[in-house]
C-alpha cells in the first residue's frame, strides 16, 4: 500500500528515542521528511543521523512556552511546509496517587498536557485540508497501570480533549487521532517494570503472550498520519497486543 507519505514533512516530538523515533523511522522509511526534537543536543544529533537525509532536529522543551511555534517555524525552514505533527513525549515519574507531590503533577502538566495542547494549537494553524495530528498517549486512557498515578491522571483528559478538537478541525480536513501504546520494548517500560523479569511478568498477561516492539507502534503512527487514513479521525486506537480489555 502507498501511504502517499512522499515528500510531505511531519513534527515528532520526542523523536529522538522509544516510540517517537520508531515512529520517525516509519514516516522517512515511506519518504516523508521530519523533524524530530529533544531536549537533549547529542540525542537530536544521533537521532537525525540515524534517520538520514529526510530528516532534521531541534533541541526544545515541551514545558516552554515558545517550544511549540519554534517547531513549526523550523519544519517549514527546513522542509518547505508542514503536514501534521506526531506529539509524544516522556512519561511522568512512576508514583503512588497519594505520593504523588503537587511539584511533581505541575511538572508533568505542563510537560504531558499543556506542551501537548501547545504543539497542536500551533500545528493547527498552519495545516490545511489533509493534515494530520497524533498525539501518542497511554493504555492508562482507558484503564489505569499501577505506579504511574500522574500518568493515569493526565492522559485521559488529554485524549478527551484531542477528540473536540478533533470535532473542531474536522470541517477544515484536519484529521486528529489519539493513540494507545500498551507495554512496548522501550526504554520507560523496562524503567518501570525492573527490567527483564518484571517485563516478562507482564507479557504473560498480554493476550500475544509478548512486549510489542517499538516498529509495531511506529508503523501504525505512519499510517494514521498518512493520506492512507483520510477518514479517520477523533478516535482512540490501542497498540496493545489486546491487553486492553474494555472496549
Amino acid at each position: 500500500m502507498d501511504l502517499g507519505l512522499d515528500g510531505r514533512a511531519y513534527v515528532v516530538t520526542g523523536g529522538t528515542r522509544g516510540l517517537g523515533l520508531a515512529s520517525a523511522q516509519a514516516l522517512v522509511a515511506e519518504g516523508a521528511r521530519v523533524l524530530v526534537s529533544s531536549r537533549s543536543a547529542e540525542a537530536v544529533t544521533a537521532a537525525v543521523l540515524a534517520l538520514g537525509p529526510l530528516a532534521r532536529g531541534l533541541v526544545a522543551d515541551n514545558t516552554e512556552a515558545s517550544t511549540a511555534e519554534r517547531l513549526v517555524n523550523e519544519c517549514i525552514a527546513e522542509h518547505g511546509r508542514v503536514d501534521g505533527a506526531l506529539i509524544s513525549v516522556g512519561g511522568p515519574p512512576a508514583t503512588s496517587a497519594l505520593d504523588a507531590s503537587d511539584e511533581q503533577w505541575r511538572a508533568a502538566f505542563e510537560s504531558v498536557f499543556l506542551g501537548a495542547v501547545r504543539t497542536c494549537r500551533s500545528v493547527a494553524a498552519r495545516l490545511t485540508d489533509g493534515g494530520s495530528i497524533g498525539l501518542v498517549l497511554s493504555s492508562s486512557v482507558k484503564a489505569p497501570v499501577g505506579g504511574i498515578a500522574i500518568s493515569n491522571g493526565l492522559r485521559p483528559g488529554l485524549a478527551m480533549w484531542a477528540k473536540q478538537l478533533a470535532d473542531e478541525l474536522g470541517p477544515r480536513g484536519i484529521r486528529v487521532v489519539s493513540l494507545l501504546p500498551g507495554f512496548v520494548a522501550t526504554d520507560r517500560i523496562t524503567e518501570l517494570f525492573g527490567g527483564a523479569p518484571g517485563t516478562e511478568s507482564v507479557a504473560a498477561n498480554i493476550p500475544l503472550r509478548r512486549l510489542g516492539d517499538p516498529a509495531e507502534f511506529g508503523r501504525i503512527a505512519a499510517f494514521v498520519l498518512s493520506p492512507a487514513a483520510s477518514y479517520l479521525t477523533g478516535c482512540v486506537i490501542p497498540v496493545d497486543g489486546g491487553s486492553i480489555r474494555a472496549l
